[in-house]
């Protein structure tokens, strides 16, 4: 089927079919998108494309968008702050990674030094698009782990530019030549000096025009407030850059990158995120496919042990060098565990890297399509580890050496917060309820995964520990057998759920107050029999909203009596509507009823109101 509305039908359809049942099994999104890849492409059940790499050329604009999106959120001042985290960690990794693979290459493989440094080149990239979906997915963006992890990201993707630049000055008076899609380029056949200066007027160009058109511009659309023109230009900034890009002979991911670090600090950086943020999404999962459908098997099958020995020497390499940036800054196991399998596959920008060394005849073919065989593979392993890691290796090991290393050197003491009150999670919610507990004089334990905010809320005296609340053993040595009451407030909300499966489970006889992102959660926890759930905006809501009727010219003692009304009102038919969640009309029936005896409810309050001014 060659047709693209065809092909357009098959990838989604595959991600449709693949993607929910990896997500069921507790295997993430990503491994479903690249597992999806593999049974659809060239060397399974051949429903596309002749050759991995076809595909891949096709579908690498959700990264395209993707990494657009990250040099957006590259905000000069936050970058500023994090500069020391930032090349500590990412410079340790690239340096440490490219001098250890460019000495294995020339002296165990017998290669030129063009050839082994190119290759270190490669695989000291790792996947941005892989590692932040999993990371969001995780809920570990705003974690230690994952701050440190987005940092080597990032100082990967900036090292991108000098990487590309050095490269064709390894290769003296060669000529460009035409390998794929790079026909396009407007360099071939030219000398390869030629790209290094293209390179850096491409970067000044698209900072140029960045600055002084497209800024201007999107300040006039903006004014037009015609929202789908905003989405088109917004696309078009995309696009064109990936195009100009290509036609110049390098990534249109790198010129995107650009081009939203250049915009970083546009006043409408917001506007395109939202608008373009859909399209990513799902552009990144087609991408996803693309990757799963280049593992050459054929190849694979030919050469084994070579394939083999090239994917765990790669990962070894990687995972020595992570490994030794978590000694150096003192990662805990499990943090340094997770660093490592985050990191240690090839990434996305390895493609782009291959492709110019092999137009520049550094690399020949043999070890062309061995290095995209291997990255790919590596790409599709990490989702694997990540899953045996979080369901074997933690939970038999790692965990336990955390759980120690919390009880002897930070003497977790249930009598210090009298053992009554466990509240998981140290966001907005768990912090406001500790900070309300603490003004009476009640104490309570807190348990967070961040190690960066325990520190900080420890230095202004809250009894805070670093640890994961899901595992048992912990919450054994917080006192959860002998405390009364236990706060679940996890992010993202399937750990809370996690979490309360697990208490409910081993500690039966705690009480359980837990938060709910929203209404469709609270269903959740209410059909499982929960009872005091707390949705997460419903008050402060509430109390908006009274700020409101006050400037109406209710008093404060009856906005709120309404208030209270409502607050109460709205539980209670919680509770009703949570039977019927699953049922769309049953669902929206009962909650037209609800409302309707709220409203009256609140409008009697009011009359009352009316009615005592009247008297008097």
């Amino acid at each position: 089927m060659n047709d693209f509305l065809g092909q357009a039908f098959i990838f989604l359809f595959s991600a449709v079919i693949c993607v929910p049942i990896s997500k069921k099994l507790g295997m993430g999104s990503v491994l479903g998108y690249l597992i999806a890849g593999v049974l659809i492409g060239p060397y399974v059940f051949k429903f596309v494309g002749n050759d991995g790499t076809d595909i891949m050329h096709a579908t690498e604009f959700g990264v395209v968008m993707m990494l657009f999106l990250v040099g957006l959120e590259l905000d000069p001042k936050e970058f500023w702050k994090m500069k020391n985290k930032i090349i500590n960690l990412g410079g340790m990794q690239v340096l440490g990674t490219i001098i250890i693979a460019t000495l294995v290459g020339m002296f165990a493989l017998k290669m030129n030094f063009s050839l082994a440094v190119s290759i270190g080149f490669v695989i000291t990239m790792s996947s941005t698009a892989i590692i932040m979906q999993t990371l969001s997915e995780k809920g570990l963006t705003k974690t230690s782990i994952g701050k440190s992890t987005f940092s080597v990201l990032l100082f990967q993707d900036i090292m991108v530019i000098p990487i590309l630049a050095i490269i064709p000055l390894l290769v003296g008076d060669s000529l460009i030549q035409s390998i794929g899609d790079d026909s396009k380029s407007l360099l071939v056949g030219g000398p390869a000096f030629m790209k290094t200066l293209v390179i850096v007027g491409a970067i000044t160009f698209i900072y140029v025009i960045g600055k002084y058109i497209i800024t201007p511009y999107f300040k006039y659309v903006g004014q037009l407030q015609v929202r789908e023109i905003y989405t088109a230009s917004a696309l078009l900034l995309v696009i064109g850059v990936s195009v100009l890009m290509q036609k110049v002979g390098i990534s249109p991911a790198l010129g995107a990158f650009i081009a939203g670090v250049v915009l970083a600090n546009n006043e409408y950086k917001h506007q395109l995120e939202s608008d373009i943020e859909p399209f990513k999404s799902l552009l990144l999962g087609i991408f996803f496919i693309a990757v799963g459908s280049t593992i050459n098997f054929k190849l694979i099958a030919d050469k084994p042990f070579m394939i083999l020995g090239l994917t765990f020497g790669i990962m070894l390499i990687k995972s020595l060098v992570l490994w030794l940036i978590g000694i150096k800054h003192k990662f805990d196991f499990d943090q340094k565990w997770l660093f490592i399998l985050l990191l240690s596959q090839v990434g996305e920008f390895a493609f782009v890297i291959l492709s110019l060394t092999r137009n520049l005849d550094i690399l020949n073919k043999e070890w062309y399509d061995l290095m995209l065989a291997t990255t790919a593979i590596t790409m599709v392993i990490t989702p694997l580890l990540l899953v045996l890691n979080e369901k074997l290796i933690l939970k038999y090991f790692g965990v336990k050496t955390k759980v120690k290393t919390i009880i002897e050197n930070d003497k977790i003491n249930p009598n210090s917060a009298d053992g009554q009150i466990i509240i998981a999670g140290f966001g907005d919610f768990g912090n406001t309820i500790s900070r309300v507990l603490k003004s009476t004089g009640i104490k309570s334990i807190v348990l967070d995964n961040d190690s960066e905010r325990v520190e900080k809320m420890r230095k202004q005296g809250f009894n805070v520990f670093y640890g994961d609340a899901t595992n048992v053993n912990l919450l054994k040595s917080a006192g959860a057998e002998h405390a009364k009451y236990f706060v679940a407030a996890l992010d993202p909300p399937e750990i809370n759920q996690k979490l309360v499966y697990i208490v409910r489970k081993n500690f039966p006889n705690l009480e359980i107050i837990v938060r709910a992102k929203n209404r469709s959660y609270a269903y959740n926890y209410l059909k499982d029999g929960l009872d005091e759930v707390y949705r997460e905006n419903f008050f402060s809501s509430v109390y908006v909203g009274r700020q409101i009727l006050m400037k109406y010219g209710f008093s404060h003692e009856e906005a709120s009596k309404i208030g209270e009304i409502f607050i109460k009102s709205d539980r209670k038919s919680l509770r009703k509507i949570a039977k019927h969640a699953e049922n769309s009309d049953q669902y929206f029936e009962a909650s037209k009823q609800e409302f309707e005896k709220q409203m009256k409810m609140v409008a009697k309050e009011i009359n009352n109101r009316n009615n005592g001014e009247k008297e008097s």
